[in-house]
């Protein structure tokens, strides 16, 4: 189980990743950036975007049990949420756009999981994702009605893009549950008996 920072570390690892595997030569001048709503007015002439449009909690997994820590004590349950991402190329063309947008999707399908390593890698804290955790990317087409709400969201034409969904990023919680001690006898206590 991830701490707070998996969110954020997600993200970078997908444009960190994107960034680190790009064809040189074909898009040497491309750049790859997390977007904010604010970004897509006066977007990059050429590179992918990688813009966090929802969060939401994990259907299949609403009810984790309690988390144990390295020390043995108990914690509040994980929270597991899903991540929904609208990955965006842009370009002087609308071919270099294509090229970009469609190297980028067989580069995520190529590497669908992505192991704690790499994650901890582009993370500010290399301890974010645990040993052994992993995060799985799924290309997730949206309908049209909600293309176009995101097209409004975004404030723009629907941009060339492409939306992500990584499930199960479960988010640890710092907070230990406190536990009584056992109970050794019971001692009942019922009055006295009145004639």
């Amino acid at each position: 189980m991830a701490t707070y920072e998996s969110i954020a570390a997600a993200g970078q690892a997908i444009v960190g990743l994107l960034g680190d595997a790009c064809p040189k030569p074909e898009f040497a001048g491309a750049s790859f950036s997390l977007y904010q709503i604010k970004d897509f007015l006066s977007p990059m002439e050429e590179g992918l975007s990688l813009f966090l449009y929802r969060i939401a909690v994990n259907g299949s997994r609403r009810n984790l049990p309690p988390s144990v820590g390295a020390d043995g004590r108990r914690y509040r349950s994980p929270i597991p949420l899903d991540l929904h991402y609208m990955l965006t190329a842009w370009g002087k063309t609308a071919e270099k756009q294509q090229l970009l947008l469609s190297w980028a999707i067989r580069m995520l399908q190529d590497v669908p999981v992505l192991h704690a390593s790499l994650l901890n890698d582009y993370a500010s804290d290399p301890a974010t994702f645990r040993p052994g955790e992993t995060i799985e990317i799924i290309l997730d087409p949206l309908n049209l009605q909600d293309m176009s709400n995101l097209a409004t969201l975004t404030k723009l034409n629907p941009p060339l893009s492409v939306t992500y969904v990584i499930r199960m990023v479960s988010v640890e919680s710092k907070v230990a549950l406190e536990e009584a001690e056992l109970v050794q006898t019971r001692a009942f206590d019922l009055g006295k008996v009145r004639a």
